[in-house]
């Protein structure tokens, strides 16, 4: 195993370097300057003003030496300067990322446990009212856009019976610490977690009900049905754990998708996470931080995805580690 993931680790290295690469030409190919931007709020919107905005910020060598530089500072762990914040990027990730992985993590969580356990009772009562209801609810959750159900979560939950705080990652000027604290970012969490949650929810109810139908089918459950084993046994130990290896893949797929749908989330919820540093980095054409956010956000998924090769292992013992 140990070689495994080392191998994994120097190929996600190359292509981590290969979408730092891929992400720098991109940014520079799309339109507007944030020379001309900075000097346009600063209101002095002169060429010669301009050209020295360009020269302290590098954006006036050639695109590789800028490239060589940026590389540079990625191998060494150096993100870069914010010219805009006036703060190292490393420094404004990392005061954020806490926020991001907390919402996230938690979304993945809530849609996780929510999508096997109703796919597992939609399938366990396929035909009946039940799966009926479950997937209708699912489809109803799937096709809602994010933002509409984060607006109606507000509208319902926190305007009209004000039972939740409707934005922010904690109560202002509170000064909470230890249990209260704890409760009230909890408080702050639930919608933005349940929105983001409830939309991977119904895809996860739909795989893991079509899973677990296909394998019910299989030889092997007919078997153990033989042998006179209860339905909850066959269901439990043979059926689901069977089933859960094409929810792993796509649970490992939609770790990258999390962080997109994030970046909505938060700015609806004023939830302060990497998602909204990296919209309002792109509204002020901050290369060095919108690049910053691309880098960390690209490692999370390599890490995820090594993580789902290796819960593959513990869902089903019979597959190998190949290097």
């Amino acid at each position: 195993m140990l070689s495994f993931v080392a191998q994994r680790v120097a190929k996600g290295v190359i292509v981590l370097l290969a979408i730092v690469v891929l992400n720098f030409f991109l940014i520079r190919l799309a339109p507007g300057d944030p020379a001309v931007v900075m000097a346009g709020e600063a209101g002095a919107s002169d060429q010669i003003f301009v050209q020295q905005l360009r020269e302290k910020f590098g954006l006036d060598k050639p695109l590789p030496e800028q490239l060589f530089i940026y590389v540079k500072g990625i191998v060494t762990l150096d993100l870069g300067f914010s010219f805009r914040q006036q703060a190292p990027v490393a420094k404004l990730i990392g005061e954020r990322l806490p926020a991001t992985l907390l919402l996230t993590l938690t979304a993945f969580a809530i849609s996780l446990v929510l999508g096997i356990l109703f796919g597992t009772f939609a399938a366990r009562f396929a035909g009946t009212f039940l799966d009926t209801a479950i997937t209708v609810f699912a489809l109803i959750f799937y096709a809602m856009p994010i933002f509409w159900v984060a607006l109606m979560s507000i509208l319902l939950f926190s305007v009209t019976m004000d039972w939740l705080p409707s934005f922010g990652y904690e109560t202002v000027g509170a000064n909470l610490s230890g249990p209260a604290h704890v409760v009230d970012v909890a408080r702050h969490l639930i919608m933005p977690a349940m929105t983001l949650g409830l939309f991977f929810m119904a895809t996860y109810t739909r795989m893991t009900r079509a899973s677990m139908l296909e394998v019910k089918r299989l030889d092997f459950v007919k078997t153990a049905r033989a042998k006179g084993l209860s339905d909850a046994v066959i269901q439990r130990r043979h059926v689901l754990r069977n089933a859960l290896l094409p929810v792993v893949t796509l649970a490992g797929v939609h770790s990258g998708t999390l962080i997109g749908g994030a970046v909505i989330t938060e700015t609806v919820f004023a939830w302060p996470g990497i998602g909204r540093l990296m919209y309002d980095a792109l509204l002020q054409r901050d290369y060095n931080l919108l690049l910053g956010v691309f880098v960390i956000c690209s490692a999370i998924v390599l890490i995820f995805n090594l993580i789902t090769d290796l819960v593959y292992r513990l869902v089903d013992p019979r597959i190998e580690f190949s290097t």
